[in-house]
Formats: C-alpha cells, structure tokens, sequence
C-alpha cells in the first residue's frame, strides 16, 4: 500500500508537475520514444530521491519505458505531499512520501520501496543501497545495478566499494558533466538562495556570506550570493579550490576566523561538524546559520539545541537559538537541506539535464549491467553527450562542426612551427 499525506492532494500536484514537464524537453522526448520502445520491460527500480514536481517527471519517463516504479522520499523536508499524491494517481509509480515525517517513518517509506523486490534501484545519499546492503541482502540476488545522483551518497558508495562490501555496479549520475556542472553549481546555488530568503527575507546586498566549501554546490551559491551584492568568504581544506576562490575574488579564510563575520554562513561540503558549537558561540548576534549539504551534519544542531539557554520559532524553517553569551544564532531547515526544505528544490530546465542523464544511466545498467564488476563506475561520456546535444537542440543552439582538414590536423602530430 502507498504511504501519502492525503489522496486528496492529487489535483495540486499534477498541474504543477505538467507545468514543470513543460520545462523539461530532453526528459520529455525520452518519455515519448521510450513510450514506443519499452526498454526497460521488466526493470522493476526502487529509487529515493527527492519528491518534487521534477521527480515526478523522471518516474513518468521510466514508466514510460515499461519499467515497475516504486519512489520513496530521500528527505524528510523535501516531500512535497500534493506532488506525491499526483504521481501516485497518475503517473503509475507507487509513492511512500510524507513530508515531515519522523525517522522511523522515514525508513518505513523505504521498506515500502524495497517491497516491489527491485533489479534496479535509483538512490539519493545512498540510504537505500545502505539498506539493502545491511538489512535487505536478500533483495541482493535481483539487483542488476544502481545509480547515485548526489555527491554525498557517491562518497558513500566508493566507500563502500572500497570496503568490498558493494555487491552491484553503481552509475554515479553526479560525476556526469551534465549533472553536476549544471545541477550543482547552478540548481543548488539558485535554491539555496532562494531558500534562505524565503526563511528569512533579509537583504543579501551588503551582507557577509560565509560558504563552507568551494566544489560546484559553493561555487554557485557563492556566485549568487555576490550577484545579489553580499560580500563572501569561503572556507576550504582543499588547496586547489581555496586558491580558485581567491582567484575569483572571494575571501579565504578557516571557519574560526570566517564565523565571527558572518551575517549568513551556510555549508556545502558534503561533510560533518563543519559548523560546530564553538564556531556558533563565536558569531554576532543575529547570525543565520544554514545547510546545503545533503545530510544534516553539517551543522552541529544537537551541540546547538544543548547549549542554547531559550528557543524560539521566529517564521517558517526559521528557529532562534539563544546561548548564554547572549546572542541568538538563527537556524534554518532544521539544518537540513536548504533549497529542498525552505524553497522549491531545483527549477526544471536543470533538472531536465539531471533526470536525462539519470534515465539513460538506468537505461545502461539495464542493458549492460552483466558486463560491468560491483564497483562505482564512470558514466559513459555517449550518455553526457546525448543530453548536452538534446539540451542545446531545445535552445534552439547549433555548433560548428570540424572541416576535414581540421579532422586530420588533430589526428596528427606532423604539422608545427
């Protein structure tokens, strides 16, 4: 039986999931050719992602493909119930999302979409291969292969891998060109802004943002927030990344010297205790506090909910901690996932890259699965280039192409000074 909010809710989500369909052409011709060629007939794919108008579309796509869906919430914020609903009625993928649950409920989605017994599985953080792999083995036997569309979860899986524990081949949809150098940098810098002012409706202009990293998620809220006329500061261990930042303009500095300047701080790393207590009892009064990472343990929230002396709910996915120096420390989300809990998630024209590249990565386990050891493997460059190709078909752009003479200066080395 699906787990859903409320039935009733159906009618909301689908006009908001065509609209986003709309915005979605690659996804799109890939639902309409793949309603004629069916070649995933038999898949049976458990996938936990995010419940959002642009899922949505991607459960259409597979479904359309001839594939048995069953979708389970990959956060508790970002289920939005209406869409759940929609998907469940009308899109004939079952549905195990309800916004806001608790963690038992959380796992009790997923239980759910294990039931189906998948031969593929579409994970978000990697909570559902973790599962599998620790509470369900016996579902092991049915599993061609998977894929992981975060970056989170694709650390996870290499781990994993490397502790020769995996027992199937996994797809890292995020090391896709098409994914992460668009969705990341700007899908998650568009939403996370987006979130923090919907949290909060404070000014950028003028405002010292601290990001926590500078891989593509902190590039591109770094670069919406200077857009917006903040002044940032970004924090790094990686050298490389701390000298990119420097170079484009931003101040480098380590978090204990960041955190006292900050108006806003908000983390994308991917790692724990970025931001802990005692960076928050060094900020100014005031000071929001915020992630953007995919699990929420980038911020040290059960150190802060200890060490605050009053808590109080100021607006929606915004609550005010108070210490005993006497300044309160604005916590948004819950420290969960900012522009999937607070805003909208990604808009669709990224998505649509996301969710292509994601389909045809499933598409290919599909196929060649059996070919392929249980090791985290690169995706093919043929699937990046489908994508990219059919993403600048729908703008209407077209590229040079290389002349003969070109074609064999490259392919030889005779030709110099």
């Amino acid at each position: 039986m699906p787990l859903l909010r409320d039935p009733a809710l159906a009618d909301e989500g689908a006009s908001k999931i065509d609209f986003a369909y709309r915005r979605m052409p690659v996804l799109r011709a890939l639902a309409e050719r793949w309603a004629k060629e069916k070649p995933l007939a038999g898949s049976r794919i458990s996938a936990c992602l995010h419940v959002t108008t642009e899922t949505a579309n991607l459960c259409r796509a597979l479904v359309a493909g001839g594939a048995q869906v069953a979708l389970c919430a990959s956060n508790p914020l970002s289920t939005k119930d209406d869409v759940a609903a929609a998907i469940q009625r009308d899109l004939g993928a079952e549905v195990f999302a309800v916004h806001g649950c608790d963690r038992d409920t959380y796992y009790r989605q997923m239980a759910g979409a294990l039931d189906i017994r998948p031969t593929l599985v579409v994970d978000d953080g990697a909570d559902l291969t973790a599962t599998i792999h620790e509470e369900r083995p016996e579902l092991l036997a049915d599993i061609v292969g998977g894929t992981e569309i975060t970056s989170t979860g694709v650390v996870r899986m290499r781990n994993m891998a490397a502790d020769g524990v995996l027992r199937y081949p996994v797809l890292p949809t995020n090391d896709a060109l098409t994914k992460h150098l668009f969705d990341n940098r700007f899908g998650t810098g568009q939403n996370t802004v987006d979130g923090l002012l919907r949290a909060t409706n404070m000014l950028l202009a003028g405002a010292t943002v601290v990001v926590a990293g500078y891989g593509w998620c902190g590039r591109g809220v770094a670069a919406r927030a200077r857009g917006m006329g903040a002044e940032v500061v970004v924090t790094e261990i990686s050298p490389v990344r701390a000298l990119e930042a420097r170079l484009e303009g931003m101040r480098v500095l380590p978090m204990e010297q960041a955190a006292p300047l900050a108006d806003v701080v908000i983390t994308t790393t991917g790692n724990r205790d970025v931001v802990t207590v005692a960076h928050m009892r060094r900020m100014k009064d005031g000071v929001v506090v915020a992630n953007s990472g995919h699990f929420d343990l980038e911020i040290d929230v059960d150190g802060l909910t200890e060490a605050a002396i009053h808590r109080q709910y100021v607006r929606e996915h915004c609550v005010a901690y108070t210490l005993v120096e006497g300044h309160r420390v604005l916590l948004l989300a819950e420290g969960r996932l900012l522009g999937q809990a607070a805003a909208e998630a990604h808009p669709a024209e990224v998505m649509d890259m996301t969710f292509a590249t994601q389909a045809l990565a499933v598409h290919h386990l599909a196929r060649y699965a059996s070919d392929l050891s249980s090791e985290v493997h690169p995706i093919p460059r043929a699937i990046e280039d489908e994508v990219a190709s059919a993403k600048l078909d729908a703008y209407g752009i077209t590229l040079d192409e290389l002349s003969p003479r070109q074609r064999d200066y490259l392919g030889s080395w005779r030709v110099g000074t």
